[in-house]
């Protein structure tokens, strides 16, 4: 399938997935990163998202975060990139800010949660109100109009640098309670000005980042949002709203939106379970579908068909680990791919093993050369220990 100009494998995402892994917190991504996104390409993925890349020092959710805010990073960006488009897939970044949530201890055994103290390596937070998305962060300092702009200008020099790097996507970071999402909600935009108040005004911020982004992000690059499509909160951001904005960036030149939910506020009140935030993709994509796309732009909704239909691509994201499910979500038309983020950490040839469980012997295809061996004598996938499937559809690998 291809979305702009790149072309998918099949139509499962490797979403960004924090690895707090820079330990000399410079923003410098090293060869964790390169192990870590290489795996999964090798592991036959169609797209490897990099995870949430801070446009400016302050922005980061850890100390060991990765960053795009000078050459340096992006130098070291570079053979990751070519290496994850070497095995097959397309190799994409997260382009992102914390806000409030920002300056935080890594996400790893051992370290406490919160903030990290201002003299343990902390710094300042920002946000557009002073209020944070979760009282473990701590206190965050209002933004300035000056600032926002300066932000702004940060997310399109990081786009910049990462096109130059070679990623074929870049993705806005949107969601889970970060900087974009904080403007976007009621409950931590509180603003007065330009920047605060009516739908309008609270989402000023994101259009104007991603209109910044796609003027130097090329035409023929898979231009991506990730959003909340709900904060699961009373006067809060919801689903409808998500649905009003996509259809708002789509005419900005977005291509791809991938629905995730919540980050704003200390208790979780939406739904769990399997496919918990695929309703919320699923609607997303119903109200985006009667979206004429310009040329290029966005999938080809019937190739071979008419080549002028063109829509929104949306992927879907949430509890999805079982290929069956993954499928289903497929074949029904409630997303147009499947992230497949935890499952992947211990599974990182997953969408290999979950071609062969569901029965479609294109998952050879997918297998890296110096791996096809581990085919041999195969009885059953460590994804589901039971009896293949018929395949469904097209299959998770078509």
């Amino acid at each position: 399938m291809t979305v702009s100009g790149a072309t998918l494998r099949n139509r499962v995402i490797l979403p960004p997935m924090c690895q707090y892994m820079v330990t000399a917190r410079d923003g410098v991504p090293g060869p964790w990163h390169l192990a870590h996104l290489g795996a999964r390409a090798a592991g036959g993925f169609g797209m490897v998202v990099a995870e949430a890349t801070s446009v400016v020092p302050e922005g980061r959710i850890s100390d060991q975060d990765t960053g795009l805010w000078n050459d340096v990073q992006r130098d070291a960006w570079a053979p990751i990139a070519d290496f994850v488009r070497s095995q097959g897939a397309v190799p994409a970044v997260q382009l992102a800010h914390a806000g409030s949530k920002a300056a935080t201890w890594p996400a790893h055994p051992g370290y406490p949660d919160g903030g990290i103290p201002l003299d343990e390596g902390g710094w300042e937070t920002v946000s557009p109100s002073g209020i944070p998305a979760v009282s473990s962060v701590g206190p965050t300092r209002e933004l300035t109009s000056a600032e926002i702009e300066d932000t702004i200008t940060a997310f399109a020099a990081a786009a910049r640098r990462a096109d130059e790097a070679g990623f074929d996507a870049v993705q806005i970071h949107g969601a889970h309670g970060y900087l974009i999402h904080q403007f976007l909600s009621p409950v931590t935009n509180r603003r007065t000005d330009e920047w605060g108040g009516s739908f309008e005004n609270r989402t000023r911020f994101v259009r104007r980042v991603t209109e910044a982004v796609r003027a130097v992000w090329p035409a023929e690059k898979v231009l991506g949002i990730r959003l909340s499509g709900s904060d699961w909160l009373e006067d809060s951001w919801g689903e409808q709203d998500t649905v009003t904005l996509v259809r708002e960036l789509a005419g900005l030149g977005l291509d791809w939106v991938d629905v995730s939910s919540g980050g704003i506020g200390d208790t979780y009140q939406g739904p769990q379970g399997p496919a918990y935030q695929v309703p919320l993709a699923a609607a997303v994509r119903a109200g985006t579908a009667d979206i004429a796309l310009g040329s290029g732009q966005g999938m080809q909704e019937n190739p071979g068909h008419d080549a002028g239909a063109r829509r929104l691509f949306v992927s879907a994201v949430g509890a999805i680990t079982d290929p069956e499910l993954a499928e289903s979500v497929l074949a029904e038309g409630r997303a147009d791919a499947v992230d497949i983020g935890r499952a992947a950490l211990v599974h990182p040839n997953w969408p290999v093993e979950a071609a062969e469980s569901l029965g479609d012997a294109r998952y050879r295809e997918l297998m890296a050369p110096a791996y096809h061996r581990g085919s041999w004598g195969r009885t059953s996938t460590p994804v589901r220990q039971q009896a293949a499937a018929e395949p469904v559809g097209a299959g998770a690998a078509g």
